[in-house]
């Protein structure tokens, strides 16, 4: 199986304070994989480090066995990685039109309004003044209309209703794209058959306590 993006021993420090330990961890191509932890387990600090908006203080990011640790977060977005952040995700002055317009590169964003329906009588608005679920579907929209090669997402159904939430998974799951998602919990649905491996690493404390399928989680009850 092919990896298509992995971080190698990765330690990242804020100041004195080390995020992650030494954490290994591959995404192979052709996957959807979890990220799961508590606030403060390092799930958030691994995809920025994936996504080159937190430098490491030692190992390695590398890309289809190349090393890109030391390129810039735009240089590996040149690359064909995409990062959704959980917050600041959208121009908040520019209209909803507009974002979607940056997001694609021929123009045509017809992908995301028939993904998220919700967003076309929003079109005229400022992204600001949208709702989090409302602005939350607006960025994930990137995800959708961006070719790329590795997708990132930070919570991507934060503020979402259940529904919504659900069809945005059926929507990554589908995704011709190597997909990495940040989560506190296994968001449901995610366990069973689908169009592809759903592979989980839980973080605790910066360092990785366990690591399989979505079928072989444990349960928290």
């Amino acid at each position: 199986m092919t990896i298509e993006i992995e971080l190698r021993r990765a330690h990242v420090a804020y100041g004195p304070l080390e995020a992650l330990h030494g954490v290994s961890l591959p995404v192979p191509a052709g996957t959807l994989t979890v990220l799961l932890g508590r606030n403060g387990a390092g799930r958030t600090t691994a995809l920025r480090a994936l996504a080159g908006t937190a430098r490491l203080s030692s190992g390695r990011v590398l890309w289809r066995g190349g090393d890109v640790t030391r390129l810039h977060a735009h240089q590996r977005a040149r690359l064909g990685l995409c990062f959704v952040p959980d917050s600041r995700a959208v121009y908040g002055t520019l209209t909803v039109a507009e974002n979607l317009q940056l997001a694609s590169p021929d123009g045509d964003f017809t992908a995301a309004l028939d993904a998220y329906p919700a967003l076309r009588p929003l079109l005229a608005r400022r992204a600001g003044t949208l709702s989090g679920g409302e602005q939350r579907m607006l960025a994930l929209s990137r995800a959708l209309l961006t070719p790329a090669r590795v997708v990132l997402l930070d919570e991507p159904a934060q503020g979402m209703s259940p529904p919504v939430a659900a069809r945005t998974y059926e929507l990554l799951r589908a995704l011709d794209a190597a997909v990495v998602v940040a989560e506190q919990r296994l968001p449901p649905g995610l366990g069973g058959a689908g169009p592809r491996p759903v592979l989980v690493h839980e973080l605790r404390r910066g360092v990785i306590a366990f690591s399989g399928e979505a079928s072989e989680v444990p349960s928290e009850d």
